[in-house]
């Protein structure tokens, strides 16, 4: 009901009205989570450009591309405002590597979650914490899942409101958002790859592949979600 609420409520504002509006509304409450995805630099530039009080946080696995790092710098630069990142629990991390070596996740799609849950699961949890509202860049047509998304779903497995900006943008309406405000993106996007995450776990697409299939690619019918926003459902 609420959800139904909200939407009334902002629905003749544009975009940037309705960030604002969240912001106040749940004010010093809000987090937006980066992975520096395409997607996700158009929210930054959203939120940073028009100087709305929305936190953005970032987690750093430990197993990021370089390219992913070089829009973090440049998105610094271009900015000039803080994104506070998270790491995994460095002894969690150590007692993994040193127990079952650094590529275990190839081994079993068990594994996999294991290193997703200490790499990424946790420290969202961290990041989320005490907030009540968390902003993503996830888009309904990335892949089938998704197709029944709205801009404001509830979160029971984290306790909180979750709200998706951009979900029925384009591909192509992200693209024109970031080359005509001139925002920095990841140059792997014209590399054939789609949905950037880890370095190991990701690989590049091939023509008529899914979207999602440059993820975990060595899996079946896994799901292909590291749990961030699959986690308590």
């Amino acid at each position: 009901m609420m959800n139904d609420e909200l939407l009334k409520e902002i629905e003749n504002l544009d975009l940037i009205g309705k960030l604002k509006y969240i912001a106040d509304k749940f004010s010093g409450k809000v987090v937006f989570t980066t992975s520096f995805g395409v997607e996700d630099q158009v929210i930054t530039d959203l939120i940073f450009a028009n100087d709305i009080n929305i936190k953005i946080v970032s987690l750093d696995t430990g197993r990021l591309f370089e390219e992913t790092y070089k829009v973090l710098n440049s998105t610094l630069s271009k900015y000039n405002k803080p994104i506070k990142v998270y790491y995994p629990n460095t002894e969690v991390v150590e007692k993994l590597v040193s127990e079952k070596g650094p590529y275990s996740f190839y081994e079993s799609i068990e594994n996999r979650k294991e290193c997703c849950n200490i790499r990424k699961v946790e420290p969202l949890k961290r990041a989320l914490e005490g907030n009540k509202c968390w902003i993503t860049g996830i888009r309904a047509d990335q892949y089938q899942g998704r197709t029944d998304m709205e801009m404001f779903e509830n979160d029971e497995g984290y306790g909180l409101l979750k709200m998706n900006p951009i979900f029925d943008w384009t591909l192509d309406d992200v693209m024109n958002y970031l080359k005509e405000k001139n925002v920095p993106y990841n140059q792997l996007h014209h590399k054939g790859f789609v949905s950037i995450g880890c370095e190991p776990c990701t690989r590049a697409i091939k023509p008529g592949e899914d979207f999602r299939s440059g993820r975990w690619w060595w899996e079946n019918n896994s799901g292909k979600e590291c749990g961030l926003h699959t986690h308590g459902e």
